[in-house]
Protein backbone atom coordinates (compact mmCIF):
# COMPACT_ATOMS: atom_id res chain seq x y z
CA UNK A 1 0.00 0.00 0.00
CA UNK A 2 1.21 3.44 -0.76
CA UNK A 3 -0.29 6.21 0.87
CA UNK A 4 -1.66 9.13 -0.98
CA UNK A 5 -0.26 12.71 0.30
CA UNK A 6 -2.66 15.25 1.22
CA UNK A 7 -1.05 18.14 -0.34
CA UNK A 8 -2.18 20.82 2.17
CA UNK A 9 0.19 23.17 0.66
CA UNK A 10 -1.49 22.86 -3.39
CA UNK A 11 -4.75 23.32 -2.07
CA UNK A 12 -4.09 26.33 0.10
CA UNK A 13 -2.46 27.70 -3.13
CA UNK A 14 -5.52 26.79 -4.46
CA UNK A 15 -7.61 28.18 -1.91
CA UNK A 16 -5.67 31.69 -1.88
CA UNK A 17 -6.07 32.22 -5.54
CA UNK A 18 -9.69 31.67 -5.25
CA UNK A 19 -10.10 34.17 -2.52
CA UNK A 20 -8.09 36.48 -4.42
CA UNK A 21 -10.36 36.63 -7.37
CA UNK A 22 -13.43 37.28 -4.74
CA UNK A 23 -11.61 40.19 -2.67
CA UNK A 24 -10.81 41.76 -5.90
CA UNK A 25 -14.47 41.99 -6.85
CA UNK A 26 -15.21 42.95 -3.38
CA UNK A 27 -12.99 46.00 -4.18
CA UNK A 28 -15.13 46.30 -7.65
CA UNK A 29 -18.03 46.38 -6.40
CA UNK A 30 -18.32 47.72 -2.87
CA UNK A 31 -14.98 50.21 -3.28
CA UNK A 32 -13.87 48.33 0.06
CA UNK A 33 -11.69 44.92 0.69
CA UNK A 34 -11.56 42.68 4.52
CA UNK A 35 -8.95 44.21 6.53
CA UNK A 36 -7.18 42.46 9.36
CA UNK A 37 -5.25 43.53 12.69
CA UNK A 38 -2.08 41.86 13.39
CA UNK A 39 -1.18 41.99 16.87
CA UNK A 40 2.05 40.33 17.99
CA UNK A 41 3.97 40.96 21.34
CA UNK A 42 7.34 40.62 22.49
CA UNK A 43 10.40 39.58 20.54
CA UNK A 44 9.46 35.53 19.78
CA UNK A 45 11.68 35.00 17.01
CA UNK A 46 9.19 32.43 15.85
CA UNK A 47 6.24 34.05 16.00
CA UNK A 48 7.85 36.98 13.69
CA UNK A 49 8.33 34.42 11.17
CA UNK A 50 4.48 33.08 11.55
CA UNK A 51 3.15 36.57 11.30
CA UNK A 52 5.37 37.74 8.30
CA UNK A 53 3.83 34.50 6.75
CA UNK A 54 0.80 35.63 7.62
CA UNK A 55 1.19 39.11 6.38
CA UNK A 56 2.38 37.97 2.92
CA UNK A 57 -0.70 35.30 2.33
CA UNK A 58 -3.09 38.29 3.14
CA UNK A 59 -1.38 40.55 0.87
CA UNK A 60 -1.13 38.22 -2.22
CA UNK A 61 -4.95 37.81 -1.43
CA UNK A 62 -5.86 41.60 -1.81
CA UNK A 63 -6.45 41.57 2.02
CA UNK A 64 -5.20 44.99 4.17
CA UNK A 65 -3.28 44.36 7.19
CA UNK A 66 -2.55 46.58 9.54
CA UNK A 67 0.20 45.11 11.82
CA UNK A 68 0.76 46.13 15.95
CA UNK A 69 4.29 45.10 17.51
CA UNK A 70 3.59 45.78 21.19
CA UNK A 71 6.86 45.23 23.80
CA UNK A 72 6.57 42.06 25.82
CA UNK A 73 6.59 44.39 28.63
CA UNK A 74 2.91 45.66 27.95
CA UNK A 75 0.67 45.56 31.04
CA UNK A 76 -2.23 42.76 30.27
CA UNK A 77 -4.85 46.06 30.98
CA UNK A 78 -2.84 47.88 28.49
CA UNK A 79 -3.01 45.29 25.56
CA UNK A 80 -6.97 44.44 26.45
CA UNK A 81 -7.22 48.02 26.27
CA UNK A 82 -5.84 48.57 22.49
CA UNK A 83 -7.76 45.19 21.89
CA UNK A 84 -10.39 47.04 22.42
CA UNK A 85 -9.65 49.38 20.51
CA UNK A 86 -9.30 47.66 17.25
CA UNK A 87 -13.07 46.05 18.19
CA UNK A 88 -14.39 49.66 17.74
CA UNK A 89 -12.57 50.41 14.08
CA UNK A 90 -14.91 49.83 11.52
CA UNK A 91 -12.04 49.49 9.02
CA UNK A 92 -10.79 46.39 11.30
CA UNK A 93 -12.77 43.06 10.23
CA UNK A 94 -10.70 40.40 11.81
CA UNK A 95 -8.55 40.56 15.17
CA UNK A 96 -5.48 38.37 14.89
CA UNK A 97 -3.56 38.09 18.07
CA UNK A 98 -0.27 35.63 17.84
CA UNK A 99 0.17 33.11 20.61
CA UNK A 100 2.24 32.12 22.81
CA UNK A 101 2.38 35.97 24.41
CA UNK A 102 5.39 36.30 27.11
CA UNK A 103 5.54 35.89 30.21
CA UNK A 104 3.52 37.15 32.87
CA UNK A 105 0.64 37.51 30.34
CA UNK A 106 -2.52 35.65 30.72
CA UNK A 107 -3.92 34.92 26.99
CA UNK A 108 -7.45 34.37 27.65
CA UNK A 109 -8.25 37.61 29.00
CA UNK A 110 -6.71 38.75 26.07
CA UNK A 111 -8.14 36.56 23.45
CA UNK A 112 -11.67 36.58 25.16
CA UNK A 113 -11.53 40.54 24.78
CA UNK A 114 -11.53 40.01 20.59
CA UNK A 115 -14.94 40.44 19.10
CA UNK A 116 -16.47 36.97 18.61
CA UNK A 117 -17.21 38.34 15.14
CA UNK A 118 -13.64 39.37 14.87
CA UNK A 119 -11.93 36.45 16.33
CA UNK A 120 -11.11 35.30 12.89
CA UNK A 121 -8.91 32.89 14.91
CA UNK A 122 -11.86 31.22 16.38
CA UNK A 123 -10.38 31.25 19.63
CA UNK A 124 -12.73 33.28 21.99
CA UNK A 125 -14.64 31.34 23.97
CA UNK A 126 -17.91 32.53 22.10
CA UNK A 127 -17.02 31.19 19.27
CA UNK A 128 -15.51 27.63 21.07
CA UNK A 129 -18.63 27.93 22.35
CA UNK A 130 -20.49 28.06 18.75
CA UNK A 131 -18.39 25.39 18.25
CA UNK A 132 -19.58 22.77 21.16
CA UNK A 133 -23.50 23.43 20.30
CA UNK A 134 -22.88 23.26 16.06
CA UNK A 135 -23.70 26.53 15.90
CA UNK A 136 -22.54 29.64 12.85
CA UNK A 137 -19.16 30.88 13.92
CA UNK A 138 -15.98 31.89 12.84
CA UNK A 139 -14.10 28.35 13.19
CA UNK A 140 -10.68 28.03 14.41
CA UNK A 141 -8.21 27.55 11.45
CA UNK A 142 -6.43 24.56 11.86
CA UNK A 143 -9.89 22.34 12.45
CA UNK A 144 -11.31 24.27 9.65
CA UNK A 145 -8.61 23.87 7.46
CA UNK A 146 -8.07 19.76 8.26
CA UNK A 147 -11.82 19.19 7.09
CA UNK A 148 -11.49 21.16 3.86
CA UNK A 149 -8.60 18.94 3.13
CA UNK A 150 -10.76 15.97 4.03
CA UNK A 151 -13.90 17.40 1.77
CA UNK A 152 -11.27 18.23 -1.23
CA UNK A 153 -10.05 14.64 -1.49
CA UNK A 154 -13.44 12.89 -0.77
CA UNK A 155 -12.37 11.27 2.61
CA UNK A 156 -15.42 10.34 3.93
CA UNK A 157 -15.71 10.32 7.55
CA UNK A 158 -19.34 9.55 8.54
CA UNK A 159 -19.80 6.22 10.01
CA UNK A 160 -16.08 5.89 10.81
CA UNK A 161 -14.22 5.99 13.76
CA UNK A 162 -11.58 8.93 14.56
CA UNK A 163 -8.75 9.08 17.29
CA UNK A 164 -7.70 12.95 17.74
CA UNK A 165 -4.48 12.94 20.19
CA UNK A 166 -4.25 16.10 22.25
CA UNK A 167 -6.91 17.90 23.86
CA UNK A 168 -5.89 21.89 23.24
CA UNK A 169 -8.32 24.39 22.30
CA UNK A 170 -6.29 25.31 19.40
CA UNK A 171 -6.69 22.49 17.80
CA UNK A 172 -7.52 19.16 19.46
CA UNK A 173 -11.08 19.88 21.58
CA UNK A 174 -12.56 21.68 18.62
CA UNK A 175 -11.65 18.95 15.91
CA UNK A 176 -12.84 16.13 17.82
CA UNK A 177 -16.09 18.30 18.39
CA UNK A 178 -16.45 19.29 14.59
CA UNK A 179 -15.46 15.73 13.38
CA UNK A 180 -18.32 14.55 15.68
CA UNK A 181 -20.85 17.20 14.31
CA UNK A 182 -24.14 16.04 12.73
CA UNK A 183 -21.94 17.77 9.54
CA UNK A 184 -19.04 15.17 9.72
CA UNK A 185 -20.85 12.08 11.61
CA UNK A 186 -17.76 10.31 12.67
CA UNK A 187 -17.13 8.57 15.93
CA UNK A 188 -14.52 10.12 18.19
CA UNK A 189 -12.01 9.54 20.87
CA UNK A 190 -10.05 12.43 22.06
CA UNK A 191 -6.84 10.96 23.92
CA UNK A 192 -4.36 12.75 25.68
CA UNK A 193 -1.13 12.16 28.25
CA UNK A 194 -3.61 9.91 30.57
CA UNK A 195 -4.94 7.65 28.09
CA UNK A 196 -4.38 4.15 28.84
CA UNK A 197 -3.10 1.97 26.53
CA UNK A 198 -2.86 4.88 23.76
CA UNK A 199 -1.45 2.82 21.25
CA UNK A 200 -4.61 0.00 20.84
CA UNK A 201 -6.87 3.11 20.67
CA UNK A 202 -5.90 4.24 17.90
CA UNK A 203 -4.83 0.95 16.17
CA UNK A 204 -9.28 0.83 15.84
CA UNK A 205 -9.06 4.51 14.34
CA UNK A 206 -10.24 5.01 10.77
CA UNK A 207 -8.68 8.33 10.63
CA UNK A 208 -5.80 9.81 13.43
CA UNK A 209 -5.38 13.50 14.21
CA UNK A 210 -2.23 14.20 15.84
CA UNK A 211 -2.22 17.41 17.69
CA UNK A 212 -0.03 16.67 20.59
CA UNK A 213 3.17 18.26 19.88
CA UNK A 214 5.55 15.31 20.24
CA UNK A 215 8.11 14.76 17.74
CA UNK A 216 7.29 11.63 15.61
CA UNK A 217 5.27 10.09 18.81
CA UNK A 218 2.88 8.42 16.01
CA UNK A 219 4.54 5.50 14.70
CA UNK A 220 3.48 2.31 12.69
CA UNK A 221 2.63 -0.10 14.87
CA UNK A 222 -0.16 2.49 16.43
CA UNK A 223 -1.74 2.90 13.15
CA UNK A 224 -4.78 0.22 11.36
CA UNK A 225 -3.70 -0.32 7.52
CA UNK A 226 -5.67 2.18 5.40
CA UNK A 227 -6.60 4.82 8.08
CA UNK A 228 -6.22 8.10 7.31
CA UNK A 229 -3.14 10.36 8.91
CA UNK A 230 -3.76 13.86 10.17
CA UNK A 231 -0.03 15.48 10.87
CA UNK A 232 -0.96 18.80 13.10
CA UNK A 233 2.60 18.84 14.82
CA UNK A 234 5.51 21.31 13.77
CA UNK A 235 8.49 19.70 15.83
CA UNK A 236 12.37 19.92 15.70
CA UNK A 237 13.58 16.19 15.98
CA UNK A 238 16.46 15.33 17.59
CA UNK A 239 18.60 15.40 14.21
CA UNK A 240 17.39 18.55 13.88
CA UNK A 241 14.90 18.31 10.97
CA UNK A 242 11.57 19.57 10.77
CA UNK A 243 8.74 17.04 11.58
CA UNK A 244 5.63 16.47 12.56
CA UNK A 245 3.63 14.05 15.73
CA UNK A 246 3.84 11.43 13.19
CA UNK A 247 6.93 9.11 12.02
CA UNK A 248 6.08 9.67 8.39
CA UNK A 249 9.09 7.55 6.98
CA UNK A 250 7.71 4.93 9.70
CA UNK A 251 3.71 5.33 9.08
CA UNK A 252 2.77 6.29 4.97
CA UNK A 253 4.10 2.41 4.02
CA UNK A 254 0.63 1.43 5.80
CA UNK A 255 -1.66 4.64 5.44
CA UNK A 256 -4.45 5.21 2.69
CA UNK A 257 -3.71 8.85 3.07
CA UNK A 258 -1.39 11.29 5.17
CA UNK A 259 -0.29 14.84 5.56
CA UNK A 260 3.33 16.00 5.00
CA UNK A 261 5.11 17.82 7.73
CA UNK A 262 5.79 20.79 6.49
CA UNK A 263 3.65 21.32 3.46
CA UNK A 264 0.31 19.96 4.85
CA UNK A 265 -1.83 21.03 8.20
CA UNK A 266 0.35 24.51 8.28
CA UNK A 267 -0.70 26.16 5.14
CA UNK A 268 -3.80 25.55 5.13
CA UNK A 269 -4.37 27.48 8.76
CA UNK A 270 -3.24 30.50 7.11
CA UNK A 271 -5.72 30.07 4.25
CA UNK A 272 -8.77 29.49 6.96
CA UNK A 273 -7.37 32.63 8.55
CA UNK A 274 -8.07 34.52 5.02
CA UNK A 275 -11.39 32.37 4.87
CA UNK A 276 -12.80 33.57 8.38
CA UNK A 277 -11.31 37.46 7.26
CA UNK A 278 -13.40 37.69 4.45
CA UNK A 279 -16.22 35.99 6.29
CA UNK A 280 -15.98 38.80 8.83
CA UNK A 281 -16.06 41.44 6.66
CA UNK A 282 -18.98 40.06 4.54
CA UNK A 283 -21.19 39.57 7.58
CA UNK A 284 -20.48 42.92 8.22
CA UNK A 285 -21.44 44.11 5.21
CA UNK A 286 -24.61 42.39 5.12
CA UNK A 287 -25.56 43.63 8.53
Amino acid sequence: MKAKIIDGKAIAEQMQAELAKKVEKFREEYGDVPGLAVILVGEDPASQVYVRNKEKACADAGIETASYRKPASIPQKELEAFIASLNADPAVDGILLQLPLPEGLDARPCLDAISPEKDVDGLTAVNQGRVAMNVPGLRPCTPAGILALLDHYGICVSGKKAVVIGRSNLVGRPIALMLGSRDYNATVTMCHSRTPDLAAVCREADLIVAALGKPRFVTADMVKPGAVVIDVGINRGEDGKLCGDVDYADVAPIASAITPVPGGIGPMTISQLLVNTAKAWKAKLLS
